[in-house]
């Protein structure tokens, strides 16, 4: 039996598993999945039997005729013994031809949806490395609505001149290359070699190794990453840019290069705005440790649309405004919030990054929650709740933050795995109600999974080996359920003082969070479950009682 005839059987069984699941699948109660859906997102025979270790993407983007053409090497070590592999490219894009390096032969390739089967010619043995070249031509999707929606974004500048981009987080870098296009496989480097009219500049990712002249009229731009990449996080970024560099020098003295690309009209307003670069640097150093790629450097690069967390190039398109295209933000704070958003994603997206899209909340809600930390940084505590509590109105519980695995989702329909996500994390540092532990559970978890692929399961056991204490059930009502808990409780005067009787209300029967409560002058923790329990409270009046609902994402029955 083929690797093919593996795949298909290796699907039915998963989705037939899949659909025996209980309340918690929400996502696959109200969806169907597609053949196309599992090819993209599940990691078949076809995909685990090997391993991506370097990709050497070197195309020609004509701006004109919006087309791209040319060839990616892919070297990789056997997992398993194989004969046939899997790799992904759209099907509007072209496989022009497949060929083995170490002997020249060109290979046979079947095609399914977006998904390309290539047959090796003999069967590769574990543990061998090897190398194809995938040529490749056509017309990418363009970007309806970049970031959100992917694609090439060729655009023109004030001056109507080329400005080029890409934003594919979702629909996958394989919209533009073709690649294993799953987000478990980073290559350990790549070089990314671009071709483009003299006129032009390209900006890629890593390390800049120069320009060679291709013909009369082209240019050859060299991009080295000597770390490993989301494959979604590849980029290129084509138009008449200036550039200017700085240095952020950490507290022990390393210098780290900052590289700037701005279109040339730009280039005063931008030396300006930029200089918030290393206070953010200098904040999330303070929490997380170091920034991830120091080899490679810092840059910004500016973009025909908002902003996305390329590795090493970060794409900037906030038009020089505070906030989120000037609003987004409480009004009396003026940080540029795709600096401090994409910087973020620096730490969780890029270097921490998940294996699944249904476990995103791992890149948005720890980098949405590293933007109120900023805040704390710069401004303090009280800033820090009070700009969480300005993103609260958007958290909507329509949804699990985590979603299905295996088929690719990226259809949410709200942005809970944002705001929500990082009001998760603000409730659990109260829970937890020890900072010094709490900062050092931050700063120890980048550490320990820095520049790797995780599944939530990982920070479940960080958090509950840490602290002693079990934090499964908290994890799985705020994660896995669209459901907020309720507290519900009764205050009733009993002679002198008050009794006071309390729960939660949840989907998860075992939740236990405790939860801080003001009883005159004190903050005191309570230990509420699904049971009722009671507390005598020596107070003067029911205003001398408060829950703390500031510091927890909660809601509240009063009896």
């Amino acid at each position: 039996m083929n690797h093919i005839r593996i795949y298909f059987l290796f699907v039915f069984v998963c989705l037939a598993f899949i659909s025996s699941f209980g309340q918690k699948d929400f996502y696959q109660l109200r969806h169907q999945f597609s053949e196309a859906d599992t090819l993209r997102g599940m990691l078949s025979p076809a995909r685990t039997c090997y391993d991506v270790k370097h990709y050497h993407l070197n195309i020609k983007v004509d701006p004109e005729n919006k087309t791209i053409a040319g060839y990616v090497d892919m070297t990789f070590d056997a997992v398993e013994e194989f004969l046939t592999l899997q790799v992904d490219l759209f099907s509007n894009m072209k496989i022009d031809k497949v060929l083995r390096m170490d002997n020249e032969q060109e290979l046979e390739t079947k095609r399914r949806f977006n998904a390309v089967f290539i047959n090796m010619g003999k069967r590769i043995g574990k543990g061998e490395n090897k190398t194809i070249r995938i040529f490749y031509s056509g017309t990418p999707i363009e970007a309806r609505n970049a970031p959100w929606d992917g694609g090439l974004v060729w655009e023109k500048d004030e001056q109507n001149r080329d400005w080029i981009g890409v934003a594919c987080e979702g629909d996958g870098a394989s919209l533009w290359w073709p690649n294993k296009d799953h987000l478990s496989d980073e290559p350990d480097s790549m070089h990314i070699w671009i071709t483009i009219p003299e006129e032009l500049t390209c900006v890629s990712n890593g390390q800049f190794l120069g320009i060679e002249p291709v013909g009369e009229n082209e240019l050859m731009y060299l991009w080295k990453v000597t770390y490993p990449i989301n494959n979604y996080n590849v980029t290129l970024n084509i138009g008449h840019y200036s550039h200017f560099k700085d240095v952020y020098i950490n507290p022990e003295g390393k210098e780290l290069d900052l590289d700037y690309y701005v279109l040339d009209y730009n280039l005063e307003k931008a030396k300006k705005h930029f200089k918030q670069v290393k206070p953010t640097l200098a904040c999330f150093e303070h929490y997380f440790g170091e920034y991830p790629f120091w080899k490679d450097g810092y840059a910004l690069v500016e973009t025909p649309y908002l902003g996305m967390e390329h590795q090493g190039a970060i794409a900037y398109g906030n038009k020089y405004l505070p906030g989120y295209l000037g609003g987004g933000i409480p009004s009396d704070m003026d940080f540029d919030y795709i600096i401090v958003h994409e910087t973020g994603h620096e730490y969780f997206g890029n270097s921490i990054s998940c294996n699944d899209h249904a476990e995103m909340w791992i890149h948005e809600s720890f980098t949405t929650y590293m933007e109120a930390l900023f805040v704390e940084c710069t401004q303090g505590y009280e800033d820090a709740i009070r700009y969480l509590n300005y993103q609260r109105r958007r958290v909507q519980n329509k949804e699990p933050i985590v979603g299905p695995m295996d088929v690719n989702w990226t259809q949410w329909k709200s942005s809970d795995q944002y705001y929500k996500g990082a009001w998760v994390l603000h409730t659990l540092r109260h829970a937890i109600n020890d900072d010094d532990l709490w900062f050092s559970i931050l700063k120890e978890f980048h550490s320990e999974y820095r520049i790797k692929n995780i599944d939530s399961k990982a920070f479940f056991d960080f958090v509950n080996q840490k602290t002693g204490k079990n934090y499964d059930a908290f994890f799985e009502q705020y994660l896995f359920y669209a459901s907020i808990p309720e507290f519900e409780y009764q205050l009733k005067k009993k002679g002198k003082r008050y009794l006071l009787k309390y729960k939660w209300n949840t989907d998860v029967e075992e939740f236990d969070m405790p939860l801080a409560v003001r009883v005159g002058e004190e903050r005191v923790m309570l230990k509420p479950t699904h049971t009722w329990q009671r507390a005598i409270l020596n107070i003067q009046g029911k205003h001398d009682f408060d829950i703390l609902d500031h510091l927890f994402l909660i809601n509240q029955k009063k009896k």
